[in-house]
């Protein structure tokens, strides 16, 4: 199982919002690069970095952050928010990201997100973001009508690498992982399932690894880390050992 640091970007900073709401965000570093070689120094591999004003603006907003981080992490990037049309998903693989997380175009433009997925085969994920099971799109600011799962069977057999599930309730709150409802998603599909959404220590990794075998390929933490609640050396090497 892989363990993503994660690096969510607001005004060119490392933030982390609490409940997926832009008005309360705690601001962690002012250099996402340093931070991003930082999770290097600690054995990531993997990194998973968020434009949150891209994902609102529905374009990219924090693009020389990005690329810095780019230039700063030898490992495998994992980039969402704001990716909604072809030049954007064509610019960012040109630049070095190994995938593209897609939320909001998943819901709205679903033809677009499989034309990408079977163009760039294993580089696409799609992010299912739930609020009491339903998808939230639009950085997590509307909540449609759709079931989490009835959105994740859209793209079987699309070419989409993986299924990003995030309780949107728990992002950023220190309260647990949600692993019940991602390993009930695991189940119900037939495409790997990354865990995002209120991770808050060795426990939820140690857990969520016990299920890699039925579909969860990762997880994904911040506050946990950047507050001392997790260390993530600890993580990987238990993740990767289970």
């Amino acid at each position: 199982m892989i363990v993503f640091p994660a690096i969510d970007l607001k005004n060119g900073q490392v933030v982390r919002l609490a409940e997926g709401d832009m008005n309360r965000a705690t601001i962690y570093a002012g250099n996402p690069a340093k931070q991003a070689a930082a999770f290097a120094a600690q054995g990531a591999e993997f990194l998973h970095v968020v434009d949150l004003d891209g994902a609102f603006a529905g374009k990219p907003e924090n693009a020389s952050a990005v690329e810095a981080i780019i230039d700063a992490f030898d490992g495998h990037i994992q980039l969402g928010g704001g990716i909604r049309n072809r030049e954007t998903v064509e610019r960012w693989f040109t630049l070095g990201v190994s995938r593209l997380v897609i939320g909001t175009a998943a819901l709205k433009d679903p033809e677009f997100v499989k034309d990408m997925a079977h163009e760039f085969e294993g580089g696409i994920v799609v992010a299912v973001d739930a609020w009491d099971g339903f998808v939230a799109t639009e950085g997590w600011a509307e909540v449609s009508d759709m079931p989490v799962v009835d959105l994740a069977r859209r793209f079987e057999d699309a070419g989409v690498a993986s299924i990003l599930f995030t309780d949107v309730g728990r992002d950023g709150m220190l309260k647990g992982c949600n692993i019940d409802a991602t390993v009930d998603l695991a189940r119900q599909i037939n495409m790997p399932v990354i865990a995002s959404g209120g991770v808050k220590g060795i426990d939820d990794i140690h857990m969520l690894s016990n299920f890699a075998d039925e579909g969860i390929e990762g997880v994904i933490t911040g506050r946990a880390i950047f507050e001392g609640r997790l260390d993530l050396a600890t993580a990987i090497a238990m993740a990767e050992r289970n």
